[in-house]
């Protein structure tokens, strides 16, 4: 029998790709959740090859039972606190149950980026790659999805900031779940080439493109963005190191539902 996989945040904006791309490749996977799956509406306790298990992480509960009998970890849950602590939970109990492979993702320039959330995926990806476990890292851009979130936030204020001189390279998740479950399914690489969009976009386009495809008027100022932060995104350390790959899907792509073209 196939030894199944286990998917952390496979419920999430990508997991919910990953788990199918997995599942088509004829393996049992199994899911860890926060919140138990009520039995009988189709995302049950257990749906053919797929299980869902309760766990948290962060509080480290229910690990050791997610992890029992697993071959390969792909490690997708993540927050905007705690990431780091929460992968120590899971190598731990990955390390003592033998797992043969960690697949994890991370984000572009956690290793260049001054700000807390990059270097907490960084203590992430140390927590990984210092485990003692066979590794794959890939670091992505951000999703279209949360793109969008953050734009649709930003555009209800009346005046929209637009820093100057920051760009980003938005990716359609679906892409990174196609480029997860390659690598989930081969053999432990290490840090492999960034995954970015098509495209690169400065903030203030992402902006007009956003207000465009909803129809809404708003101005958008463009502002300084000062600090130490600031200068390394103008400097572009969020953006994909030389030779990275690209996902097919761009962000118009995205906004008009053209996800599949």
């Amino acid at each position: 029998m196939t030894t199944p996989f286990l998917v952390t945040g496979g419920t999430g904006t990508l997991g919910r790709h990953v788990v199918p791309l997995l599942r088509e490749a004829g393996h049992p996977v199994r899911v860890l959740s926060r919140r138990a799956r009520p039995v009988g509406d189709g995302r049950g306790e257990e749906d053919g090859g797929l299980t869902y298990v309760t766990g948290n992480l962060l509080e480290n509960e229910g690990v050791e039972a997610a992890v029992a009998g697993i071959g390969t970890v792909v490690h997708l849950a993540g927050g905007p606190k705690g990431d780091d602590e929460a992968t120590r939970h899971l190598v731990r109990a990955a390390s003592e149950e033998g797992v043969r492979h960690l697949v994890l993702i991370s984000v572009i320039g956690a290793d260049r980026v001054p700000v807390g959330y990059h270097r907490m995926k960084l203590g992430t990806e140390a927590a990984v790659s210092e485990s003692g476990l066979a590794w794959t890292t890939l670091r992505s851009a951000q999703f279209h999805e949360l793109l969008h979130t953050v734009l649709a936030r930003m555009t209800r204020l009346p005046v929209v900031p637009a820093p100057r001189g920051v760009r980003l390279e938005p990716v359609d998740s679906r892409d990174v779940a196609a480029r997860l479950a390659e690598l989930a399914l081969g053999e432990p690489a290490g840090l492999v080439p960034d995954l970015a969009g098509p495209t690169v976009y400065r903030l203030d386009e992402l902006i007009h493109s956003y207000l465009r495809s909803t129809g809404t008027r708003r101005p958008v100022l463009p502002l300084p963005l000062p600090g130490r932060a600031g200068r390394a995104l103008r400097a572009g350390t969020n953006l994909a190191a030389e030779g990275a790959d690209r996902g097919r899907h761009t962000w118009e792509d995205f906004l008009s539902g053209r996800v599949d073209a």
